[in-house]
């Protein structure tokens, strides 16, 4: 009786964390619309009145689950915030696609807002402000670069980043970020003349 009380205790704290990384797991492992809220609670485990008090709905919980990745570091875009790299090594380190991952996710904002194709969910909003958000990124350090048209080259940059995420993902290829890093170098060239390429 004691120990099955002990249980119950340690099942009891932390359960919003617990749930997080239940869905985690499971959103990067078989996608989003195809996890349930039932698989979540199980795999915590919680249970489902746990859940809901903490994600009332799965949007709560499916926008959760990304503000977690931001907050937490775990996007690639994280790396335009590191004040160690130069500018141009930041933007080029978008490119750097991890391969000890199979298979390839890509873009977790991608995904969520191609399962949430709605404009108006609060899944597609929260992924579309974190593609804005990357553009004023690049914009800020296009300008740092020189850049004649900072806005326009942030924007072609960004095309880059999200077309090798999603290309790498469906081909289950780490090679499509290095063909987009190389126009990538092209692009920073051509656009910030002055520029010296990182060692």
């Amino acid at each position: 009786m004691a120990e099955q009380q002990a249980v119950q205790r340690r099942r009891g704290r932390g359960g919003r964390e617990r749930v997080l990384a239940a869905a985690t797991a499971l959103f990067e492992a078989q996608g989003i619309n195809t996890t349930s809220m039932e698989q979540v609670a199980a795999a915590a485990p919680v249970s489902k009145r746990t859940l809901y008090a903490h994600f009332p709905t799965k949007d709560d919980l499916v926008v959760s689950y990304l503000r977690d990745l931001v907050e937490s570091g775990r996007t690639l875009e994280g790396v335009l915030e590191r004040a160690d790299l130069p500018p141009e090594e930041r933007v080029l380190a978008l490119f750097e696609a991890p391969d000890d991952v199979d298979p390839i996710r890509g873009c977790p904002f991608i995904d969520a807002a191609a399962e949430f194709p709605d404009p108006t969910s609060p899944v597609h909003e929260f992924a579309a402000e974190q593609k804005r958000r990357l553009l004023t990124h690049l914009t800020d350090l296009t300008s740092a670069l020189g850049a004649a048209n900072p806005r326009s080259l942030a924007e072609q940059l960004a095309v880059l980043v999200d077309g090798a995420a999603s290309r790498s993902m469906v081909l289950n290829d780490a090679n499509c970020a290095q063909h987009a890093k190389a126009a990538a170098r092209a692009l920073l060239a051509a656009a910030t003349p002055d520029h010296r390429e990182p060692g």
